[in-house]
C-alpha cells in the first residue's frame, strides 16, 4: 500500500528583519565601550527560525525489499562493514490487541512471554544461555496493532539469531506449567503498570475515545482474562494473524541482503498464506471515535494527570504529516528542566511564565483507520482549570493565528528528532519494519523531509480547522478532579463562534 499525499502548499516569508541586542560579556563593562559582537557568535544567534536543507545528512544505504512467495516481505539496510559489525533483525508482523476475539484481549501480549518459554528444539533455559553466550540480545512488545520479536547481535551471528526467530515462532510449546508462571508474571506486570500514571491514563484515554471496540482496550487485558488463556488461545491467535502476508522480517547493520533473503527462505516455511490482511479486518470492524471522557477521583494524588484528545489521522492519511508538525508547533516541557520561559512553545512558555503545569507533552498516535493527538499534561490540582483553559485556548489558536516562523520551528524540530531517532540497527530495523507494514513500502527521508517542509502556516491553521474546531473531545484524567471543567466546556471551547 503505498503513502499518498494530497500536494501540500507551501508559502515562505521572503523577507525578515530581525534585530538583536548584544551585551558584553564582562561582569563590569566599561561605561564608553563599544559592544561590537564578535562575529563568531553571530551565525546562530537570530531569535527566527531558519530553513535548513537537511539532505547532506539523508543520503542512507539502499533499502532493498524482497517477497517470498509465502508472502513474508524481507527488508535491509546495510551499513559499511567498515562502519558497523553488529546487526539487527526481527519480524513485524501486523497482529496487536485490537485484533483479539471478544472476550480474550490480553491474548497478544500473553503469548509476547509465552513465545520465550521453549520450543520443540529449544528449552526456555537453552535458548536464553544461546543468546547469552554469543553476547546477543532478543526481546519482543505488543502494541495495539503490531507485534515484534528482534535480536541484536554480532555480525557473524546473524544465521543463529534468524534461527532462534523462526523456531521460537513456528515451534513454540507452550506448556502449561510455563503458562501458569507466566500468569503471575504479567499480572505483576499489571500492578506496576498501575503506578506508571502516563500508562494508566493513555489506556483510560483510549477507552474513551473507542468506547466498545477493542482498540479502546488495554494491550494487557482484564485481570479474569490473564487468568483464563489457555494453550488454546495462544495457539489460534498465532493460527489467525500470524501469517505470512503479515509478516516483515526486517534487517540492519552488517547483513547482506541477498544472504538474509535465503535464510529466511530456507527457515521461515511453516507459516499460513491466508491472504486476509490487516486492513481487510480493519474494514469489518473499524474503530469508532466517541469522545467520551473518563474521570478517576484520588483525592491523596499530588497532581492532576489529564489528557485531552481529539480524533486524528490514519496512518496513511494526507493530514498525518500535518499533524506530526503541530504536534510539534505544541511540543512538551517538564519544569524540572527549568527553561519553559525560554521555550519556542507558545503553550509551554505559558504554562512556565504563570506556573500552571508541571508537565505537557503534545502527542500524536497513528492507526490503521483512525489516530489520536492532543496534549498530556499533570498539574497541581489549584491550577488545573487554569491549564485546561490554556490548552483549549490553544488549540482553539491554531485553527486562526500561527505564525511562518513557529511552523519553521516546528518543522526544523520535527526533522531532527525523525534524525535522532535513527541512530543503530535496531532503531532503522525497526523504522523500516513498522513502514512497510503500515505504508507498504519505506518511505525515503528525503521524501518524508520534503513533505514536512512543504506544510506551511495556512496548512496548519486549515488541518487544526477540520480536526479541532467543532469537534468531539476525549478526556481522561486523574487524581484531585474537583477544578477539573466538565466535559462539554471543553466542547465548548473549540466551538465555531
Amino acid at each position: 500500500m503505498a503513502l499518498a499525499f494530497a500536494p501540500l502548499r507551501r508559502k515562505l516569508s521572503t523577507s525578515s528583519t530581525v534585530r538583536a541586542r548584544y551585551l558584553s560579556l564582562s561582569a563590569h563593562p566599561k561605561p564608553s565601550e563599544e559592544l561590537t559582537p564578535d562575529p563568531r557568535f553571530l551565525r546562530h544567534s537570530s531569535p527566527e527560525a531558519r530553513l535548513l536543507d537537511h539532505s547532506p545528512f539523508l543520503r542512507f544505504p539502499q533499502v532493498r525489499v524482497t517477497t517470498l512467495p509465502n508472502g513474508i516481505r524481507v527488508v535491509t539496510q546495510s551499513a559499511p562493514l567498515s562502519a558497523s559489525h553488529t546487526a539487527s533483525i526481527g519480524v513485524w508482523i501486523d497482529a496487536g490487541s485490537r485484533f483479539e476475539v471478544p472476550g480474550t484481549n490480553g491474548t497478544a501480549h500473553f503469548l509476547e512471554h509465552m513465545i520465550f518459554k521453549g520450543t520443540r528444539h529449544r528449552t526456555a533455559r537453552s535458548l536464553e544461555e544461546e543468546i547469552e553466550n554469543m553476547g546477543g540480545r532478543l526481546n519482543a512488545y505488543t502494541s495495539r496493532e503490531q507485534t515484534t520479536f528482534y535480536a541484536d547481535v554480532q555480525s557473524k551471528d546473524v544465521p543463529v539469531a534468524i534461527d532462534v526467530l523462526a523456531d521460537i515462532l513456528q515451534n513454540s510449546r507452550f506448556p502449561d506449567h510455563a503458562i501458569r508462571r507466566e500468569r503471575g508474571v504479567i499480572l505483576r506486570e499489571m500492578e506496576e503498570v498501575q503506578g506508571q500514571m502516563e500508562e494508566v491514563i493513555f489506556d483510560h484515554l483510549h477507552s474513551a475515545s473507542f468506547c466498545g471496540h477493542p482498540l479502546g482496550d488495554t494491550i494487557l487485558g482484564p485481570e479474569e482474562n490473564i487468568r483464563a488463556i489457555s494453550r488454546i488461545d495462544l495457539q489460534q491467535y498465532i493460527y489467525t494473524h500470524y501469517t505470512g502476508p503479515r509478516m516483515v522480517v526486517s534487517a540492519a547493520g552488517a547483513v547482506k541482503h541477498d544472504e538474509i533473503v535465503d535464510m529466511v527462505s530456507r527457515l521461515f516455511r511453516n507459516f499460513s498464506r491466508d491472504p486476509t490482511t490487516a486492513d481487510q479486518l480493519v474494514e469489518a470492524n473499524p474503530a469508532i471515535f466517541t469522545g467520551s471522557e473518563v474521570r478517576v477521583e484520588n483525592e491523596d494524588m499530588p497532581l492532576v494527570h489529564l489528557a485531552i484528545a481529539f480524533k486524528g489521522a490514519a496512518w496513511a492519511d494526507p493530514n498525518s504529516i500535518p499533524l506530526m508538525v503541530i504536534q510539534s508547533l505544541l511540543g512538551s516541557w517538564n519544569k524540572s528542566i527549568g527553561v519553559g520561559n525560554c521555550s519556542g512553545s507558545q503553550l509551554a512558555r505559558r504554562a512556565s511564565t504563570d506556573s500552571l503545569a508541571d508537565s505537557i507533552m503534545a502527542f500524536n498516535t497513528n492507526y490503521r483507520d483512525v489516530g489520536l493527538f492532543g496534549i498530556y499534561s499533570t498539574a497541581m490540582p489549584d491550577h488545573v482549570h487554569d491549564l485546561s483553559c490554556l490548552i483549549m485556548e490553544e488549540m482553539r489558536r491554531l485553527a486562526y493565528k500561527v505564525s511562518e516562523s513557529e511552523v519553521i520551528r516546528a518543522r526544523n524540530q520535527l526533522k531532527s528528532a525523525l534524525l535522532l531517532h535513527i541512530d543503530g540497527s535496531t532503531a532503522v530495523a525497526e523504522n523500516n519494519g513498522r513502514q512497510m507494514l503500515t505504508y507498504g513500502r519505506v518511505m525515503p527521508f528525503l521524501e518524508l523531509f520534503t513533505r514536512i517542509d512543504a506544510v506551511d502556516a495556512d496548512t496548519v491553521m486549515e488541518t487544526a480547522k477540520n480536526f479541532i474546531i467543532d469537534k468531539d473531545v476525549a478526556i481522561a484524567a486523574v487524581g484531585p478532579l474537583h477544578l477539573l471543567p466538565a466535559h462539554n466546556w471543553f466542547r465548548s471551547q473549540i466551538s465555531a463562534k
